[in-house]
């Protein structure tokens, strides 16, 4: 009888065991408000850290939708063309195309078309103040006989050129409108690379579009594009369209005027290069001002320091030399010798004779600068103020 009910309470442990581990393996859900054993056997196999519910991810994700719709309406398209002409396919003339996109200027002369089938332009600009001026780039507007500017509200009108600076490829136009909305102006000292940037602007004709990407650096020169080079570099992807739009931070502020791309196939790269603030500003009221850019000038001629100058006058590889000193000049003036080297101007290093003439022509007529200058092995500080430059 013993052996009996012990052979019975084997058999039902062993199906009570074999239910548990189906149950287990199959729905462990059903045990986990199921006391503590049950806990226990629910429990993942290694502690594993799970987002709250609504934080980190989903709508709560962090968002520039905010700085997007405080900028944008200030974006506005620009169209300019010759009278009478019958606009083309805007993407293929985009001024983007023409100035980086493989038609050297030399080309572009080469094909012309037609007097009965001049271009039209597309491009981007950006209200900057309730009085309806506008910068755009100089090559948008370029030979432009009509201008017509459609804002991101649907209204559309003509504009005026107030002046051009082709040195830096800006343009200032003006309508006359009411109830403008306008960009704020950020502040270039306080930008970094890695800032998170934002590039609105009307690319391939598609309408008002917004990129985002980070500042890959600043101060970027040496790349034929311009005469005054000073470039912010992004990979926000700017394309044919986006000339003369808005870069601008995470808050919407304005930081650049998209200018260029580098690309090999006419889309975006991920290099893409916008005039800084603070270039665009002084343009901006040189322009509205005087009608044109007046910049300063102390009348040297800079040249980069070569290994082979290094090397043949005993010169540290860092700074510009002066070739040459205008009579009567500035420099001149203030005792500054063919053979000197300036290494910083209002206390910056001077790396070549491009980051001099930058930094000398960032400043108008009438400022008082200080430039670093080495005579041999002795250095010192020397203070003038800068002339109108003559050209």
């Amino acid at each position: 009888m013993l052996r009996r009910f012990w052979l019975l309470f084997a058999q039902a442990v062993t199906v009570l065991l074999a239910l548990l581990f189906i149950v287990v393996t199959l729905k462990p859900q059903w045990l986990q408000h199921q006391g503590q054993f049950g806990k226990q056997l629910a429990s993942p196999i290694v502690a594993l850290r799970e987002v709250a519910p609504g934080s980190g991810s989903g709508p709560a994700m962090t968002s520039y939708a905010d700085a997007a719709q405080k900028a944008m309406p200030a974006v506005v398209n620009v169209f300019s063309g010759k009278a009478g002409a019958t606009p083309p396919n805007p993407h293929a003339k985009d001024p983007l195309f023409r100035y980086f996109f493989g038609n050297p200027k030399n080309q572009q002369q080469q094909q012309q078309q037609p007097e009965d089938e001049t271009a039209t332009n597309l491009g981007s600009g950006v209200i900057v103040s309730p009085e309806g001026y506008i910068l755009t780039n100089e090559h948008v507007v370029d030979g432009a006989d009509e201008i017509e500017v459609a804002l991101a509200d649907g209204r559309r009108t003509n504009a005026k050129v107030i002046g051009v600076d082709p040195e830096t490829d800006l343009a200032v136009l003006k309508i006359n409108m009411t109830s403008l909305p306008t960009i704020t102006l950020g502040r270039m000292d306080q930008v970094r690379v890695g800032d998170v940037v934002l590039a609105i602007g009307n690319p391939f004709g598609v309408g008002q579009t917004v990129t985002m990407g980070i500042i890959s650096a600043l101060g970027r020169n040496h790349l034929g594009i311009n005469t005054f080079e000073n470039f912010i570099q992004t990979d926000a992807p700017i394309n044919p369209g986006n000339s003369g739009g808005a870069l601008v931070d995470a808050h919407g502020n304005l930081l650049g005027i998209n200018t260029a791309i580098y690309s090999r196939s006419g889309g975006s790269l991920g290099i893409g290069f916008a005039i800084p603030v603070s270039t665009a500003r002084s343009v901006l009221e040189s322009i509205i001002t005087t009608g044109s850019v007046t910049r300063g000038w102390i009348g040297v001629e800079p040249q980069d320091i070569t290994p082979a100058i290094a090397e043949s006058f005993g010169l540290e590889q860092r700074g510009t030399i002066v070739a040459g000193v205008l009579q009567g000049g500035p420099a001149d003036k203030a005792g500054i010798k063919p053979g000197d080297v300036i290494t910083k101007f209002n206390g910056r290093p001077m790396s070549d004779s491009d980051a001099l003439v930058v930094a000398i022509r960032s400043q108008a007529p009438g400022d008082v600068v200080t430039l670093t200058v080495r005579t041999g092995d002795k250095e010192r500080t020397v203070k003038m103020t800068l002339q109108a430059s003559s050209d």
